[in-house]
Formats: structure tokens, C-alpha cells, sequence
């Protein structure tokens, strides 16, 4: 017997699960058969907990520098790491010691963001270098490189097709590319979460989380607009949502009164409503839907929030906070079952 979710009520989320490490995270993902979650943080250490009850494996060898990103292989036979000395390595997900299985130098720079395509036998990154690679997610093979980003690349994510890939970058551009061939096919416009100023001579912004809907007609870009100070991190949390066919935007989903805040990652939610992570003065998980541009609810997380992932129940959300903890919400839900 199987339990579907009827309805989610944000309004009720609370968190069920907190689990610390040594250091503060940058990043967090759920293994496809929901078995684990693995964070990445700011040092050479991923942390490996069971979701089951919190029990924390460290991972330590693969690379130098901070972990910055992960995806997974094929129902997570493999978790994949992307570290700020542009390096990607190859961990075995469920084994008692995981270790390492390869290590590549995959960019000059950061590895920014990583993607597993749906079906997990594929991974992309994207880094400093202002190149996006594809690579076979068992073997660890380069299967593309693409050019024409002309800034930092900070997300990258496949289409449920398995057929295009995106990639967004720190100008606000979104390139759409063509799988098979390697090819740029169009982009889209998101310049509005992009920033420069001209005193401090900085860009800053850029398409930091990228998420399609679950029946493929809306693209979500999510990152920050209104920043007048950079240095200082002054900017408010800003998404641009796209008609997946015209490119046109029809909704801006904005906040009020959420200071240096900034959209790490998005997820579509079983009722069609869109969820967004934010981090500034706290944690704050965000709730839009298509009637408003503002939020319909925010839920205040215990502290800053570095980035998130939607559990495969779609009611659980694991998030990577600055406070050394990863912590687990549920979106609590009336669920029915399928007989």
C-alpha cells in the first residue's frame, strides 16, 4: 500500500530532524532511494548521514578545498562531490567506509553546480571556467564540453526528457543545449537577477537555482535583485518564472522584508506550488504559487541556510545550514492510499 499526498500545508512545516558536523555546509542531496542524505561543507570532508536515524559517516580523501556541489549515478549506486579546486570524485554511496572511486579534474576553478539527468546515467557541472561538461555518471568519461557562457557558471540542470540541458550563469543568461548533439538550441533572458555596480567594479547575482515543473510548460531562475551595496550582501530574493515554450516571463516572485537574502535552490511541490531556500539575516524556506507574486508563506528555519533538497516523498526537505547542521522539514501533508 502506497501513500500519495493529497494536500501539503507549508503553513505546518516543522522540522522533524537535526544532525551536526564539524563544519559549516554548503551543500546537501538526498540519494535517489532515499536512504541517506550527504552534505558538503567548508573543508575537505562530505558527511554521509542515515536518514533512518542521523547515524553520520565521514568521507574524507577525494579532493582539497571546500565541497561546493553533488549529484548522483543510477539509483545512487554512486555520490559525486564537485570541490572548489575543480575537481570531481566518485564515492561509493552505501558501503560501510564509502571510498573513493576516481577523482577528475573537471574545471579550472570552482565546481559551482552538478545535476545527475533523470535516469542518473549522465552528470553535469559547471564552474569558473565559463565551461559546462557532461559526463558518463558510471564511468566517469567526458561526454561533452560546451561553450559560450562568458561568466561563472552557477547552475546547471537537466530537462525531465533527458533530452536538453541547462546552464545559467552570473550575467543572467540560461543556454538550453541539445544533448545529443552537444549544440546550443536558445536561451533565455534573466538578466533582472544579475547586478553590476560600478563603483565597487563588481558583478554580482547571477541564475543561482534553476527548476522545471513537473508537467514541463515553467521554468523557475532563481537568485537576488536589488543590490546596492555587493560587498555587503544588500540584495533581495528574486524569481523569475518562464514560459517554457515563448521564453516570455510571466511572474516574478518576489519577497518583502527578506534582507540579504538570496535563492540557492527551487523544487516544484506536489500541489504546484514553488518552494524556494533563501539564506540572509536567517533560513527561510519560500512559498509562491501562480496568484500572487509574493510569497504565500515563509518558514523560518533556525539558521542560514545554504541549500536545500526535496525528499523523493515530496513531503520532507533536507537543508545545509551555516551552523555545521543538516536539518530535515516536513511539509506536513494529508496523504490517501493507492489500495
Amino acid at each position: 500500500m502506497t501513500a500519495l499526498i493529497d494536500s501539503l500545508d507549508p503553513k505546518q512545516a516543522h522540522v522533524v530532524s537535526e544532525w551536526k558536523q564539524d563544519r559549516p555546509l554548503n551543500g546537501v542531496r538526498i540519494d535517489p532511494l532515499a536512504r541517506y542524505v550527504v552534505g558538503v561543507s567548508e573543508n575537505a570532508v562530505a558527511s554521509r548521514f542515515q536518514l533512518s536515524d542521523g547515524t553520520r559517516t565521514a568521507m574524507a580523501g577525494g579532493y582539497q578545498g571546500w565541497g561546493r556541489a553533488l549529484a548522483y549515478s543510477t539509483e545512487g549506486r554512486y555520490v559525486i562531490t564537485g570541490s572548489t579546486d575543480g575537481n570531481i570524485t566518485w564515492w561509493e554511496t552505501a558501503s560501510e567506509t564509502p571510498a573513493v572511486v576516481r577523482s577528475v579534474v573537471a574545471h579550472k576553478g570552482w565546481v559551482r553546480s552538478m545535476h545527475n539527468s533523470p535516469d542518473g546515467t549522465l552528470i553535469a557541472t559547471g564552474g569558473n571556467d565559463n565551461v559546462v561538461r557532461v559526463w558518463d555518471a558510471e564511468s566517469g568519461e567526458r561526454k561533452h564540453e560546451l561553450f559560450g557562457h562568458d561568466s561563472h557558471i552557477y547552475s546547471v540542470m537537466f530537462h525531465s526528457s533527458g533530452q536538453w540541458l541547462l546552464s545559467g550563469d552570473l550575467k543572467g543568461t540560461i543556454r538550453q543545449w541539445d544533448l545529443a548533439t552537444g549544440m546550443e538550441m536558445r536561451t533565455f533572458d534573466a538578466k533582472k537577477l544579475h547586478t553590476y555596480h560600478g563603483g565597487q567594479r563588481v558583478d554580482y547575482g547571477g541564475v543561482r537555482a534553476l527548476a522545471l515543473s513537473p508537467d514541463g510548460k515553467t521554468l523557475a531562475a532563481g537568485g537576488l535583485h536589488e543590490a546596492p551595496n555587493p560587498f555587503a550582501g544588500v540584495n533581495k530574493p528574486l524569481i523569475l518564472v518562464f514560459d517554457w515554450e515563448t521564453q516570455e516571463v510571466k511572474q516574478e516572485c518576489t519577497t518583502d522584508a527578506v534582507e540579504r537574502g538570496v535563492i540557492w535552490r527551487l523544487a516544484w511541490l506536489a500541489d504546484g506550488s514553488l518552494m524556494g531556500v533563501s539564506s540572509g539575516t536567517a533560513g527561510i524556506l519560500l512559498f509562491w504559487n501562480s496568484e500572487k507574486n509574493g510569497d504565500f508563506h515563509r518558514f523560518k528555519l533556525p539558521n542560514q541556510a545554504r541549500d536545500m533538497d526535496l525528499h523523493p516523498d515530496g513531503i520532507h526537505v533536507a537543508t545545509a545550514h551555516h551552523d555545521n547542521h543538516v536539518r530535515i522539514t516536513r511539509l506536513t501533508a494529508k496523504v490517501k492510499d493507492s489500495g
